[in-house]
């Protein structure tokens, strides 16, 4: 009982907004309404919603590596890349027979999350800290873009999967469930819908336990002062690096998910637009809070989906615009700052008040 009633504390702990009655029942009638959401909608737009949801756990792992732990990274889409071409290498090369799609997933995303243990490693145990952080996972990001878009020719293979350069990898099997009566393919409709949206959940309600336990609260003092951290006793490396690659796991999540549904993945996808999005995303929506990030990273992706009918270049510099109005305005973020506004007559209320 009380490791439960432990479980359920942590899940509104201080580090994160959101706690109390009012809202949870909230989230269960949003839950409620995105599973009746595909009884009431097309299968195209299904699929682009599943889209949108396939990027969240990138900004998710952004706003742990930031927003909790105070490190700006601008690796998040190298990993989303690693993870992707990883995915496609195996099920090109070994199939999707017997669910295999699903082990595959779970070793592009060991790989990325491996790849981001050994950059973290030299980064923090190094004391590379602050806009140096950001350079060099920017750096690296670009250095991986670059590469992938040279391996063009018919050298650039691996096994019977080939790179195709610029071009990017493609025709690479969906998600596959194992079934008795046969493998359940996860196409960009209902079924994958269901499936990411579980994972979000469980993702999302994880990351609020991880923020609000110890680990979390030591991770925030990092943030606030981490001299103060180290003079107490914690070697905030370790607690840097364990954050870095839990990010980068998610980033990596993010794009095995995006290649399934998309069957295909290109070398863009790690470029200096791509790198910074996720940046406009979290900041936007709030990053030092799991749900203000979550709600701005659908909210910016829709409204940079419905700019781009007019013109790509018109989503951009919207994107930042927005980011420059959160910076001077807002600099906790535009979500972050309308939640304590209309949470701030609740928390007036106090047991015994008139």
């Amino acid at each position: 009982m009380n490791a439960l009633s432990r479980f359920f504390r942590r899940l509104e702990g201080p580090q994160t907004l959101g706690r109390g009655p009012a809202f949870w029942v909230g989230f269960l009638v949003v839950l409620a309404g995105a599973c009746a959401y595909p009884l009431f909608s097309d299968g195209y737009t299904v699929g682009n919603t599943v889209y949108f949801f396939t990027w969240i756990f990138m900004a998710l792992g952004l706003c742990l590596i930031w927003g909790y732990g105070g490190s700006l990274s601008f690796g998040q889409t190298a990993f989303f890349g690693i993870a992707g071409y990883s995915y496609g290498i195996l099920t090109i090369n070994f199939g999707a027979a017997y669910g295999f799609t699903l082990v595959a997933l779970v070793f592009a995303v060991a790989i990325a999350a491996l790849f981001a243990a050994l950059l973290g490693y030299f980064l923090f145990f190094g004391r590379i800290s602050g806009v140096f952080l950001g350079i060099v996972t920017l750096s690296v990001t670009l250095v991986l873009e670059r590469f992938m878009a040279q391996t063009a020719g018919p050298e650039w293979r691996i096994g019977a999967a080939r790179l195709n350069g610029f071009n990017g990898m493609s025709n690479m099997p969906p998600l596959t469930l194992p079934w008795p009566g046969g493998d359940i393919v996860l196409f960009p409709d209902v079924q994958l819908y269901y499936v990411v949206l579980g994972l979000l959940v469980v993702v999302y309600l994880g990351l609020r336990i991880l923020v609000n336990s110890s680990f979390g609260n030591i991770l925030v003092a990092i943030r606030e002062n981490p001299e103060r951290a180290e003079m107490l006793g914690y070697d905030i490396r370790k607690y840097q690096l364990g954050t870095f690659v839990i990010g980068a796991a998610l980033a990596g999540l993010s794009g095995v998910l995006y290649t399934s549904w998309g069957q295909y993945i290109t070398p863009s996808s790690m470029g200096m637009t791509a790198a910074a999005l996720p940046i406009v995303w979290v900041a936007v929506g709030g990053r030092s809070d799991l749900t203000t990030t979550l709600i701005g990273t659908v909210t910016v992706l829709a409204v940079f989906q419905a700019l781009t009918i007019h013109g790509s270049q018109y989503a951009l510099v919207v994107m930042g615009a927005m980011l420059v109005v959160t910076v001077l305005l807002a600099p906790s973020g535009l979500i972050f700052a309308l939640a304590r506004l209309v949470a701030r007559p609740f928390a007036k209320r106090q047991p015994g008040d008139a």
